[in-house]
């Protein structure tokens, strides 16, 4: 149960338990990032234009087809 809960995922994409931690909190601070550019936006459009989209792309482009 405890190798299922904590080891399982990050082995699938090649990472120990903190490698993964390390990589989940990074993305996490990065998601935070753009909930705010994103919030500030709505409130001022002229604010941000490209900063939420930007940042998940990104994000998207790090994350896609990890562990395959």
């Amino acid at each position: 149960m405890i190798t299922r809960l904590f080891l399982s995922h990050p082995a699938s994409v090649d990472e120990s338990y903190a490698e993964h931690a390390r990589f989940a909190f990074g993305i996490s601070l990065q998601l935070f990032v753009a909930a705010g550019a994103a919030l500030l936006h709505a409130l001022v459009p002229a604010l941000f234009e490209k900063t939420a989209s930007g940042i998940v792309a990104r994000i998207h482009a790090r994350t896609h087809n990890r562990g395959r």
